[in-house]
Parts: C-alpha cells; sequence; structure tokens
C-alpha cells in the first residue's frame, strides 16, 4: 500500500527528469559537445546528490503553502501534477514543474478548506519573474564578456575546443546539483507532513526520513532523465535557438547559479551575517531560468535566431500548468474520497474536512526546515497527555475531538523544536497549548463542539 501510495510522487520525479533534463544539457547536446548519454549519466548521479545534501530549504517553503495531512491527499496532489507535466512533456514543451505542484496544492487547498499559506506562495510567485530575469541578466552578461575575452585570445581552437567540452560538463553537473536540491521539493514535498518512513541506520550512520524521502524522489529524476528526456532536448537545444558552444556554457552556467541560490541554506545564511536580506528558498521553475538564460543570449545577439514562435508556445505552458494541476487535484481528491474511499485530509472532527488551521498560524511558530514534520510521534503523545489532563472527562464527545485535533495537528511543531532559530520559542510552546486547550473548552461548553477552531 505504502508503494502505491508514494507512486503518484515517483511518477512526478519521473516526469520532472523527462521534461527538465532538457534543461541541464540540451543546450550542450545542441551545439554537438556533448553524447547524450554522457551526459544523462552524470547530471543523473548529481541529482540524486543534491536531493539528498541540498533539498532541506525549498521543501519546508512549499510546505507552509499547504501542509497536506493525509497521505492519501498526498498522492493525489502528487498524481495531479504528474499527470499535468507528463501531457505537456508529450507536446515537447518544457513547463514548469513547480507551477503545476503548487497548483495541485492549492487545489488540495481549496477541497479540505484549508488556509493557503500566502506568504510563501507570493514569494514562489515572484521567484517565477525574478528567476528568469536573473538568468537572463546573468546569460547576457557572461556572454558578451566571454566573447569580448574570446576576441583577444591567442589560444588554438582545439584548446579553446576542448576547453568548451570540459566546461560544459562541469556546469551540466553543476545544474544538475542545483535541480536536485532545489527542485525535490516539487517531488516530495507535498508527503513533507506524513513522511512514512522510520530513522535507518546504515554503516553506523542514521538516516533520517525526510532523508530517504528525498534519495526516493532524486532517483525518480534520475530515471526519468535517462529514459525520456530526449524529447525536450530538441526543444530547448536546437528548437529555441541554434546555440553556439559558449552560448551552450553561459547559458548552463547562468541556469544553475540561478537554482543554486534559490536553494542554497548556507549562502542565504551568508548573507544575512554580512548584513543583507537572506535569499527566499522556494522551488525554481527549472524551465524558466533556461528559458530566461537563452532569451538573454538572443538580446546579446539583438534576437538573431531567435524564435519567438516557440517562446510563445513555452510561456502558454507555464500559464496552463498551474490551472490544469489545480483543476485535476480537485477532482481527483473528490473522486479519491468518494469513489475510493481514501482519505485524504485528517479530520479534525470539528468543522469537517481540513477545517483545522495550521499550527503556525494558532502559535506564531514559524516553519523553516523540512524537519518540522517529523515530530509527530512524540509530540502528538505528549499534547494527548495534556488534553486527558486539561479536558473534561465526562464530556467524550468534546474530549475526543480536540484530541484528535491536536494530534492532527502536532506533525508540523517539529520545526519549532528542531530549529535554532526558533528556540526562543519552544520554551513556551506548552504553556500556549494548555491556553488555547482551556481556551477551547470553554468555547465548546458555550457554543458546542462545532465552534471550536473554526
Amino acid at each position: 500500500m505504502l508503494l502505491l501510495l508514494l507512486s503518484g510522487s515517483m511518477l512526478l520525479g519521473w516526469s520532472l527528469g523527462a521534461n527538465h533534463g532538457g534543461n541541464l544539457f540540451g543546450p550542450a547536446v545542441g551545439a554537438r559537445m556533448i553524447r547524450f548519454t554522457t551526459a544523462a549519466t552524470t547530471c543523473s548521479v548529481l541529482v540524486v546528490m543534491g536531493a539528498v545534501l541540498g533539498g532541506a530549504g525549498t521543501t519546508a517553503t512549499l510546505g507552509s503553502v499547504g501542509t497536506v495531512t493525509a497521505t492519501g491527499g498526498a498522492c493525489v496532489v502528487a498524481l495531479a501534477a504528474a499527470a499535468t507535466i507528463t501531457l505537456m512533456s508529450r507536446f515537447g514543451l518544457p513547463i514548469s514543474t513547480s507551477q503545476a505542484v503548487v497548483g495541485a496544492i492549492v487545489g488540495w487547498n481549496a477541497f479540505t478548506h484549508t488556509p493557503t499559506g500566502f506568504t510563501s506562495l507570493s514569494a514562489i510567485i515572484a521567484s517565477w519573474v525574478i528567476a528568469p530575469c536573473i538568468a537572463a541578466a546573468v546569460a547576457a552578461a557572461g556572454y558578451a564578456a566571454v566573447r569580448a575575452a574570446s576576441q583577444h585570445s591567442r589560444l588554438h581552437l582545439l584548446t579553446i575546443d576542448a576547453m568548451t567540452r570540459a566546461g560544459l560538463v562541469v556546469v551540466s553537473a553543476f545544474g544538475a546539483y542545483s535541480l536536485g536540491a532545489n527542485n525535490i521539493a516539487n517531488v516530495v514535498g507535498m508527503f513533507a507532513g506524513v513522511v512514512p518512513f522510520h530513522p535507518i541506520t546504515i554503516a553506523g550512520v542514521q538516516v533520517s526520513p525526510s532523508h530517504q524521502l528525498f534519495f526516493l524522489g532524486g532517483c525518480a529524476i534520475a530515471v526519468g532523465i535517462l529514459t525520456y528526456s530526449h524529447r525536450v532536448v530538441h526543444t530547448v537545444g536546437s528548437d529555441l535557438l541554434k546555440l553556439s558552444p559558449v552560448a551552450a556554457l553561459v547559458v548552463l552556467f547562468a541556469h544553475g547559479l540561478v537554482l543554486f541560490v534559490f536553494s542554497s541554506q548556507e549562502f542565504s545564511r551568508v548573507l544575512r551575517g554580512l548584513g543583507l536580506p537572506g535569499i527566499p528558498l522556494v522551488p525554481i521553475s527549472s524551465s524558466q531560468a533556461v528559458t530566461g538564460a537563452v532569451l538573454g543570449i538572443g538580446l546579446v545577439k539583438r534576437a538573431r535566431g531567435l524564435r519567438l514562435g516557440v517562446m510563445r508556445d513555452i510561456a502558454a505552458g507555464w500559464v496552463t500548468a498551474p490551472v490544469l494541476a489545480g483543476l485535476a487535484c480537485f477532482v481527483g481528491l473528490f473522486v479519491a474520497q468518494n469513489v475510493f474511499e481514501l482519505e485524504v485530509s485528517v479530520h479534525s472532527g470539528l468543522n469537517g474536512v481540513g477545517s483545522c488551521r495550521h499550527p503556525a498560524r494558532d502559535f506564531g511558530i514559524p516553519i523553516t526546515t523540512p524537519e518540522s514534520y517529523r515530530l509527530f510521534c512524540a509530540e502528538s503523545e505528549s499534547l494527548g497527555d495534556l488534553a486527558h489532563s486539561s479536558l473534561p472527562r465526562g464530556d467524550t464527545g468534546i474530549h475526543s475531538a480536540v484530541c484528535g485535533s491536536f494530534t492532527a495537528r502536532a506533525a508540523p511543531w517539529e520545526a519549532a523544536i528542531r530549529s535554532p532559530q526558533n528556540s526562543k520559542v519552544v520554551p513556551g510552546l506548552k504553556t500556549r497549548v494548555r491556553r488555547v486547550l482551556a481556551a477551547a473548552t470553554v468555547a465548546a461548553k458555550t457554543d458546542g463542539a462545532g465552534s471550536l477552531f473554526g
């Protein structure tokens, strides 16, 4: 059953690899500088490494848009996004996986009447505009600088060719690592609130449930790159703009840099240490980044060879993806819940499906790490003890409703307890829980259980 529920996320990872593999090495293959097999194998390994080692930050951000509270619901969200991406990949269009996943999560929020985290959502939407602009600026500046340097170079053509080939391999690997770190949230982020694994120990090293999830998602992306990305390679590498080897090198560098900047927790901490604002850790559309970079090259060349018709088709895919994914998720949740009787959201027992608020809103605790979803077992037990001691034992209906609500909402509290940034909040956590439980008991006695946390 577990493998069946995770199949939606694995299909989404495969779709992402099939679609975005072209973004990693499409320009290089289109410029005939790297063989497809060599590029695909190298990038697959680096994608898995990036997912496991650097996928923490963006997963937390995506989870704060909407925390899916049931494994069945997470499966439907993943399937809806994967179906949208697979359908559009059949037409050879590189679309935004991030937009498809966000659209599906918002569809889950709408179906379950769960408030959407608009702060994180606005940061992600802003990145859809900012990321391609940054990629275009970096590519334009880089291409102009390389072209100026080459005019004064006395290197032999064979030496330049060898350096370019080596550079393409390096930047493709860098882009693959950055893609894994940044976009793993799009593959498994919907399961972050209901991670179905337990910690394991391998060669004396403990592997957390989140890292197990990241590894599986990274492997799914790698399989997509190896088996199906050749279709999109043609669109990105050849149809959009006839790239020279140097232009391909610059495009891949700009693409990898943008994904890395928006996924690196270390880089964001360095900026804050220097007194600068930190970069929001959000999943960036790989398609938008590489297309922005190609557009930057085209502008430097004064649009010579740039096919605006292809640009228009790709832009249409960006707009269509979140709408289709949201509708598909809404319909899929309805079918899963009413036809297959699958639990798509944890029932609070109060105001119906999805009525309980996000714990961050109840207690003012920010969700800052993907580990925010792993405290369910330990913390829900302690909250259950608090509920048992705080609520009237005679009123079993109210007692069960409140206990069930707090158990369902316990999972995301790990961020507050695990995150160093929230160390000052943690000591007051249980005091706040007791305070809310007391208020809930009063409200239940006065207005009935249906008014709790409404």
